[in-house]
């Protein structure tokens, strides 16, 4: 091949890989790492697309090169000349892919072993999935029950699943994983988180009417934040004050993001308002507070006009009958003052 040939085929790779890393780079394609394990699959998905970008501007190079060097005159319809088969060229082709792709395997490997490797202090939380809520239970705070996942920064996290009737998905975009929870076993994900932020949770499985509704957040901490909230959360629910406990269950299991309730600054609007629970249970001919606890622990029984049935969850049947009494005293007290 002439010297011109050559420079002319190097052009058109430098032409081509520069194209797709502009595409890859400048695009913003993956959120902002927010833990250890997202950063590392985050490399391989750079290291990866580097390999792509090389393959593809040699063989975009060699294409075009090939269109324009060799292409023929609109009234030359001979056959090219039979040529040999490149012995070399064949073991190259065959032996560099196979090099990449051991590669790419070895780098892979490696950081699903880091992913997945436990520290000595790993904390335990169980996660339930119900159309169409989550719930977080802390093992080590006397099963504490929480709505939104709160975790301290840099400390390993064993999230355990479980779903009580679908096949649902939890996702963070900015922890890197995801993880289907199906029903009948009790998979595992593990977490380090190393950003102090608020990031949401996402259901990615479509799990019926109330899907999209399936969402809430979770909140990284310094450890420091996240004992002093862990600590003050046990003792609200155990507070022997119906409207202390009764706040608290309120927000733990994530209330507000589906009512709204004037006293607990809820503007929820999934669900029917909870400032006009006397009238609702006139209208349901029920006593107040029958109304309320049946609505809690078996919410299709009535179904407000206008809101469908099947979306608000029945995880809420296994409150301890501690905070199920705590939370009904706390809605009916707050209803009857709005």
């Amino acid at each position: 091949m002439r010297r011109g040939s050559v420079l002319a085929l190097v052009g058109l790779g430098i032409l081509a890989g520069g194209i797709a890393a502009a595409v890859a780079v400048l695009l913003p394609w993956l959120p902002t790492p927010a833990s250890r394990e997202a950063g590392r699959i985050d490399f391989v998905f750079w290291f990866v697309t580097v390999i792509c970008i090389v393959i593809f501007a040699v063989v975009a190079a060699g294409i075009l090169y090939a269109v324009l060097r060799f292409r023929a005159a609109p009234d030359d319809e001979s056959d090219g000349p039979p040529t040999h088969g490149h012995t070399g060229l064949e073991i190259a082709w065959t032996l560099i892919p196979t090099l990449l792709v051991v590669a790419i395997g070895i780098v892979s490997a490696i950081v699903l072993a880091k992913n997945d490797a436990l520290a000595k202090d790993t904390m335990h939380i169980d996660v339930t999935a119900q159309q169409f809520a989550w719930s977080f239970q802390y093992p080590e705070a006397n099963g504490l029950t929480s709505g939104t996942l709160r975790v301290p920064v840099n400390r390993s996290i064993l999230l355990t699943f479980t779903s009580k009737d679908v096949i649902h998905s939890f996702w963070v975009p900015e922890w890197g994983q995801k993880q289907d929870t199906v029903p009948g076993i009790h998979p595992t994900l593990h977490i380090t988180p190393d950003r102090v932020g608020r990031y949401p949770v996402i259901c990615t499985e479509l799990c019926g009417l109330g899907h999209a509704t399936m969402r809430t957040y979770a909140i990284v901490m310094t450890q420091k934040a996240f004992d002093a909230w862990l600590h003050g959360q046990t003792k609200a629910t155990s507070s022997p004050n119906p409207s202390i406990s009764g706040a608290a269950v309120f927000k733990n299991n994530g209330c507000e993001s589906c009512h709204t309730l004037a006293a607990a600054g809820a503007t929820g609007n999934v669900g029917p308002d909870l400032d006009t629970l006397p009238q609702s249970a006139q209208k349901a001919g029920q006593p107040l507070q029958q109304f309320v606890e049946t609505s809690i622990t078996d919410p299709n029984a009535y179904v407000a006009p206008g809101y469908p049935k099947n979306v608000m969850p029945e995880t809420f049947k296994s409150l301890p009958k501690d905070q199920l009494d705590a939370l009904v005293q706390y809605l009916i007290q707050s209803s009857k003052k709005g």
